[in-house]
């Protein structure tokens, strides 16, 4: 490791030894430290930060607290013995090369480390309405799914938000009869909802896209105006925000001082525990003597206040309003042949979005439900690590890798299920 700066009197020294802070933190935070962590665990933290950690006094605080969060994840991390080393450093040693993953997600998903992924974007497959997603009745279809977004739960990072493109579907949901008398719309937005909410998600937005005039067979009683006979014509899609808001009762570091001195605060919201720090010598006090009060989400929140996070304004004033407005994907050219060699494409409107406004560079962004992979295109463009899970490899594979080398002139790593 090479010779670090650090600073004393504003005068700029060389030094390969770690500051004298990190003692003093250490020394205050000993008894906490301890009745929180067992003692194989708290020897190698304090054995890392120690070899690793150098530079001045707000330096040793910053990467002290870096090192605490990911000590904290890691011991998260240990509880789910499922996971699979190397899958794991394959999806996230680097970010600067796209992932594509062949199989089924429910398989992938079961093998990712807990809370490793910083954002979720997909559009799931809706009940029987392609070809290649069949299920006997709907009650077959929410169960999948139901398994499926429980896993993501597991893997999706703590505070952390899954962005979820889902409409309605006018389909026959097979539970009482199966001839066409049974089709009837089918409310798959509240479905969704429920399931998210029952697994654990905190339902937060739903933005309403309006996708204009769209081809539909609901309003063909359109020329008999009398009661009972009308139907609007179905044009809109949800665009749900669910945030994953784990109860974590782990103690954090005073973001001010660095020191584990606290005592719990409040709620700051369901799942949200909030700290105050009670070292008297920190460096920010109240007029009232009360210490630093903060949250592990705060800190995740000042974090990502970098300027290569800063969000595009004219992106936030297209989605300023919870009802927002463009056209569905336009595949078929004027030959009539599917540029994107997908039935029911992802417009890159959304992960755009979703990416600039929920994630920062080099974090994770995920979709279970890859299909064209506009997902994972969109959000490798604004840096990001971009890992996308797709089924159909028949069905759709040349023409993805044929769109990552047209639109990005990148190959992505890919990653069939039957590698292990």
């Amino acid at each position: 490791m090479g010779l670090a700066q650090t600073s004393i009197n504003n005068t700029l020294y060389f030094t390969d030894a770690p500051h004298p802070y990190l003692n003093t933190i250490f020394e205050v935070s000993d008894k906490h430290l301890k009745r929180t962590f067992n003692e194989e665990v708290l020897n190698r933290f304090k054995t890392d930060c120690f070899k690793h950690i150098r530079g001045n006094r707000e330096h040793t605080i910053t990467e002290y607290i870096k090192s605490y969060y990911a000590m904290v994840k890691n011991v998260h991390q240990s509880q789910y013995t499922g996971a699979d080393l190397s899958l794991n450093e394959s999806l996230f040693s680097d970010p600067a090369i796209p992932k594509v993953l062949w199989g089924n997600c429910l398989d992938f998903l079961k093998l990712m480390d807990s809370e490793s992924v910083q954002l979720m974007v997909t559009s799931p497959p809706y009940y029987n309405a392609r070809e290649y997603s069949q299920w006997n009745t709907l009650d077959d279809y929410l169960e999948e799914m139901s398994h499926i977004i429980k896993e993501c739960y597991r893997v999706l990072d703590n505070h952390r938000p899954f962005v979820f493109n889902v409409g309605d579907i006018f389909d026959n949901d097979n539970r009482h009869t199966k001839s066409v008398w049974g089709k009837r719309r089918i409310p798959l937005g509240a479905y969704f909802t429920q399931i998210f909410e029952e697994i654990g998600f905190k339902f937060v937005d739903d933005f309403i896209w309006d996708k204009g005039e769209v081809q539909t067979q609901r309003h063909k009683n359109g020329d008999t105006p009398y009661p009972l006979y009308q139907y609007p014509i179905n044009c809109y899609e949800h665009i749900f925000v669910f945030y994953k808001h784990r109860l974590d009762e782990t103690p954090y570091p005073c973001p001010v001082c660095g020191c584990l001195k606290v005592n719990g605060n409040a709620y700051t919201a369901v799942g949200i525990k909030s700290w105050e720090c009670k070292n008297l010598d920190c460096f920010e006090r109240s007029a009232a003597n009360r210490g630093k009060r903060f949250s592990a989400r705060t800190q995740l929140m000042t974090d990502l206040q970098q300027s290569e996070n800063t969000v595009c304004e004219d992106l936030l004033r297209q989605w300023r309003r919870d009802v927002v407005k463009f056209p569905p994907v336009m595949k078929i050219n004027s030959k009539g042949q599917n540029t994107l060699g997908h039935t029911a494409p992802f417009p890159r409107e959304i992960p755009e979005y979703a990416t600039q406004v929920f994630s920062g560079v080099n974090e994770t962004v995920l979709d279970p439900f890859a299909g064209a992979f506009t997902t994972t295109i969109e959000s490798f463009r604004q840096r990001r690590n971009s890992i996308g899970i797709e089924l159909n490899k028949t069905l759709f594979g040349n023409a993805v890798l044929d769109r990552f080398s047209k639109t990005l002139n990148v190959q992505p790593k890919e990653v069939n299920r039957g590698w292990l």
